[in-house]
């Protein structure tokens, strides 16, 4: 049988980044390890544009490092489906291209990649098909996760090799700070980087005020009013500023490759949703991650799950304070004190060495792509 080869990917921007940031990944990753032709349907090109430079917001339809972009407007073109269809965070496809999907024989193979999580909920319904109300078509809704029995995590091929061998680089590091426009920050000082929803001025104090000296390296994004208003000073692209034991320099926005490589320089990441989330575990640094907020606190649940097994492992005390220092990530511990960090930071090389490991574990698993295509090829065949 002839494998699936031809991939459309649709994708909404819903907070900024992290949406187009795993679509783009995934689509990156199905073009260089699986060799399929891949249509991208994103609706927000500037925030795209952001992660991928190449992306010319201007164009409707472009290539892009082999990959086919369309802009996803709301007059949408009559075009043939492929033969496989992932309909990211459940997206809502256009209905012409569904009832397209009704017409074709065999009809393609239609996935929701749905949000990652850690809850124990999500490999009872990993995988489980849904039968469309009025069409010939069927809808497989397909989690990530952290468990076995689920769809996995997004790893591209040879990630841990060549974070490795940057680390090992001193002349690709020295490197990388320049094209920033930095300098590397001096040995003593605990370099973190900060990607955010908002930044929580409680911990911006505790850093302030610690005895461990930091250096914050955060981007002109969201956070951006939260730091203007603990600074009281304009938050731009090439700003440093420093106050007490904190020194705060604002990056330019980074596309993905870049970012990964700051993640491994850092020593301490504070991350946000789901893309940056993740990619902080495969730097294999501690971190701390703000989920995205919902309605009546459902996101602390899916945090909660999170911890639980991220923190097996750990001693009770130390699993208490990173409890405690992501309830004050996540604006639900306004009362985090400069001691409270002090304690955190003493734990930081029994937490680096438990991220190490809590790396190796998950990259263990079949990653999330190698999982999704097995399943799309081997419903294709059965189906066609």
């Amino acid at each position: 049988m002839t494998p699936l080869e031809r991939w459309d990917i649709f994708c909404r921007v819903v907070d900024n980044y992290g949406d187009i940031g795993v679509c783009w990944r995934l689509a990156r990753q199905l073009l260089s390890e699986y060799g399929v032709q891949l249509r991208l349907w994103v609706d927000e090109l500037a925030a795209f544009a952001r992660l991928c430079p190449e992306i010319d917001t201007g164009q409707d339809v472009q290539r892009v490092r082999g990959v086919e972009v369309h802009r996803w407007q709301a007059d949408f073109p009559p075009v043939e489906p492929g033969d496989v269809v992932i309909e990211t965070f459940a997206c809502h496809l256009p209905e012409s291209f569904v009832q397209a999907m009704a017409a074709r024989h065999p009809a393609p193979v239609w996935v929701n990649l749905d949000y990652l999580s850690a809850e124990s909920w999500v490999a009872e319904y990993h995988a489980l098909p849904s039968p469309h109300p009025r069409l010939p078509l069927v809808k497989t809704f397909f989690f990530p996760g952290f468990a076995e029995n689920t769809g996995g995590l997004l790893r591209e091929a040879g990630l841990a090799t060549r974070r490795e061998e940057f680390l090992r680089s001193s002349s690709d590091q020295d490197v990388f700070w320049r094209r920033l426009g930095q300098v590397p920050t001096p040995p003593e000082t605990l370099c973190l980087s900060l990607f955010a929803y908002t930044a929580q001025p409680a911990l911006l104090r505790a850093w302030q005020d610690g005895e461990q000296a930091i250096c914050c390296l955060a981007f002109e994004n969201r956070h951006s009013a939260a730091i203007e208003s603990f600074t009281g000073s304009p938050w731009r692209s090439g700003t440093v500023f420093q106050r007490g034991r904190l020194e705060i320099r604002c990056l330019p926005f980074l596309e993905q490759d870049d970012y990964d490589r700051l993640l491994w320089l850092c020593q301490l990441n504070c991350v946000r949703g789901e893309d940056s989330f993740l990619r902080a575990q495969w730097a294999a640094r501690p971190l701390l991650w703000q989920i995205y907020p919902q309605e009546e606190a459902v996101h602390l649940v899916k945090l909660d799950a999170f911890l639980e097994i991220y923190c097996a492992g750990l001693s009770a005390s130390q699993s208490a304070l990173v409890h405690r220092l992501h309830a004050a990530w996540n604006g639900e511990n306004p009362t985090v004190t400069p001691e409270i960090w002090m304690d955190y930071c003493k734990i930081l090389p029994e937490l680096t060495l438990h991220a190490e490991n809590w790396q190796k574990k998950l990259a263990k698993r079949q990653d999330l792509c190698a999982s999704l295509v097995h399943f799309c090829r081997s419903t294709g065949i059965m189906h066609g």
